[in-house]
């Protein structure tokens, strides 16, 4: 199924909002299997959409359609698409009844403008949007499918997510039963990661696609079968085959786990805290961990040290060590975890030093990079890093990669 989307707003050519939602619908397309090749976007004139469009339905299988479905003037998405399949336009009465309810319920009069985006193309799948009042629609057009969601991110993410991913994926295999679940990699590269499963990407059933992000990479495993018993079965034996070949160690976690959320996850189960002592990172890490919520139980706190003085005066590192080795070393690193730990009562320390850049530090490279993790038992572990990139992109590499070792220094 190959699709392509169409953006409609004239802030978009403007450049007073970002096209988020191409990104997001071509991330999670990608996912699914299905391969977006264009992105276009237009302004909020009918003529130029009405042009776009005959020439889309010519070229692709799957148009997906966001913006344009509110309730002023310049909205002229479905009036347009309407026109071109020659359909009329209806109401949706449980979308007609929520708008209604809503202005009901906050006390203010609903003009006419407001229910038309309860208006929909005769003849499509309705799409409930639980987020706003312009409900998604579904559209098949000959050998095309014509998709139309609402602009706004916060509703058209869930509709598409939880609506119109399991409708195209039902049809695509028709009405089978579709299971699928993402692995998570970190600390290998999409290219690397795809030659270790090459051959395994040639399969329809179960598929695996790949995806890189933010320095991770996800494979997806789907399977359709007559039911989801069965279609498990087949990702469950997918799985077990990439788990054990090399890029096996670098999975993580599943689906809509992240490095922070696996690692809260972690602690939270066995029941332990951590904390952290920052140089490199400056407090990076423990912020990155604070968005999880419910962390609070297991992060204890930080230290930023950034200068060799701080190490000292607040962490006891020695003088020796910074003498003999430098800031940006294994043993320093090893204190700071060892006596940060100490510091806030914490069953488990990590510490973070490198050379961020510009140019090198104490005679250490750019990108220079160690990480120590220690615990209340004894184990001690330490991970030299050779980060490449921007300034800042170090630092947040760094705190990835502190995520990742951390989840596996709990796991041991």
């Amino acid at each position: 199924m190959n699709a392509e989307i169409i953006a409609v707003g004239s802030e978009l050519l403007l450049g007073q909002i970002a096209n988020t939602n191409a990104q997001f619908i071509s991330s999670r397309f990608a996912e699914a299997g299905i391969g977006v090749f264009r992105h276009s976007v237009i302004g909020d004139n009918a003529d130029r959409l009405t042009s776009e469009l005959n020439t889309a339905i010519s070229r692709s299988e799957l148009i997906i359609i966001t913006g344009g479905l509110g309730p002023t003037k310049d909205d002229l998405t479905k009036e347009t698409v309407a026109s071109i399949l020659n359909r009329k336009l209806v109401y949706d009465q449980s979308s007609l009844d929520y708008i209604e309810q809503y202005f009901k319920s906050a006390g203010r009069e609903m003009t006419d403008n407001n229910r038309k985006q309860a208006l929909v193309i005769e003849g499509s799948a309705v799409l409930f949007n639980h987020h706003g009042m312009a409900p998604g629609m579904v559209i098949d057009e000959g050998q095309s499918t014509m998709v139309l969601l609402p602009g706004p991110p916060r509703e058209m993410k869930p509709m598409l997510t939880d609506q119109l991913l399991p409708y195209l994926l039902r049809k695509r295999s028709n009405s089978q039963t579709i299971y699928s679940r993402v692995l998570r990699f970190f600390g290998i590269g999409e290219a690397e990661l795809e030659t270790m499963v090459e051959d395994l990407m040639s399969g329809t059933n179960p598929t695996v696609a790949p995806l890189a992000s933010d320095g991770e990479v996800t494979l997806r495993l789907t399977a359709a079968e007559e039911t989801r018993e069965k279609a498990e079965a087949l990702v469950n034996q997918l799985e077990e085959i990439i788990r054990n070949r090399p890029c096996g160690k670098h999975i993580y976690g599943y689906d809509d786990e992240s490095l922070k959320s696996k690692v809260a996850a972690l602690l939270k189960h066995k029941n332990l805290s951590i904390a952290s002592a920052e140089s490199l990172t400056a407090g990076l890490f423990a912020s990155e961990l604070a968005t999880v919520a419910g962390i609070s139980s297991s992060l204890k706190g930080s230290a930023v040290v950034y200068s060799p003085d701080a190490k000292q005066s607040v962490l006891k590192v020695s003088a020796e060590t910074i003498s003999s080795h430098g800031t940006v070393s294994q043993q320093c690193a090893e204190e700071m975890a060892v006596h940060v730990m100490s510091l806030f009562d914490a069953d488990i320390g990590i510490g973070f030093t490198g050379v961020a850049g510009p140019g090198p530090f104490e005679g250490k490279e750019e990108g220079t990079v160690w990480i120590s993790l220690a615990s209340r038992d004894g184990r001690l572990n330490s991970k030299q890093l050779h980060l490449q990139g921007e300034r800042n992109f170090k630092r947040i590499r760094a705190v990835k990669h502190g995520l990742f070792e951390l989840i596996r220094f709990i796991n041991r």
